[in-house]
């Protein structure tokens, strides 16, 4: 059996333990398995592990929640039942902070603040609709967000979404500030980038670990893309 390729350690394998795998997930990849039959995340991290072991069978993979297709960084997986039930309830509820970077072709106004709209899935066409005001439907969505600085002809965005619903950073970017994010054409930004991305990623995760109640923090690399390579500055 072949190790997977995608997986070094520090890289995309941001932590491993007997009960959590963390990966630093590349744009582009499902993390679970949808009708398009093409191979998820869940699926690569159950061969790692068979691998790493020598698992005669299937090895335990557990999604507790998932970030989009074109979108990279950070995936928290389960390794044992009993994580994955601990972190279903901790992602439910909102019991860790999550920050985002993201790439805007304008500055947002004001630099720094908080968006909350209603939001609406249209399953069909795969794209979310955000409100200003209450909605019957809609789900309320909130997130702060602040300016980091100019990086290139780019602007650097920090996001720290509360609530966790599909499309949200990218639907109440630009719906809230007219601030599409770079490559996202679905919610508004003019063209695509060259590997049909968007300049979305998962940057860092807190939270406390759902067996040993250890505080955890979890910081993920940029991709090694030409976009975020004037981000790289914004490195504390």
């Amino acid at each position: 059996m072949n190790r997977p390729n995608i997986w070094s350690e520090g890289r995309e394998i941001l932590f491993e333990d007997n009960h959590l795998l963390v990966i630093n997930k590349p744009a582009g990849l499902l993390v679970q398995g949808d009708a398009t039959g093409d191979e998820p995340l869940s699926k690569k991290a159950a061969e790692y592990l068979r691998f790493k072991y020598k698992k005669p069978g299937e090895a335990f993979i557990g999604v507790a929640h998932r970030i989009d297709r074109p979108v990279s960084g950070i995936v928290v997986l389960a390794k044992t039942s009993k994580a994955l039930s601990r972190l279903n309830e901790m992602f439910r509820d909102s019991q860790m902070t999550k920050t985002y970077w993201a790439l805007t072709g304008k500055p947002p106004i004001p630099e720094n603040g908080t968006l909350v709209h209603w939001l609406v899935k249209d399953t069909v066409r795969n794209v979310t609709k955000a409100y200003s005001e209450k909605h019957s439907q809609g789900l309320r969505s909130e997130l702060h967000y602040e300016l980091l600085g100019q990086a290139g002809n780019r602007y650097l965005l920090q996001v720290n979404p509360v609530t966790g619903r599909p499309h949200q950073i990218r639907t109440q970017l630009a719906t809230g500030l007219s601030t599409p994010i770079v490559g996202d054409v679905k919610y508004g930004f003019i063209a695509p980038l060259p590997d049909v991305s968007i300049a979305l990623h998962a940057r860092q995760l807190q939270l406390q670990h759902p067996v040993t109640k250890e505080a955890m923090t979890f910081v993920a690399p940029l991709p090694d893309a030409p976009h975020w390579d004037a981000a790289r500055e914004f490195y504390k």
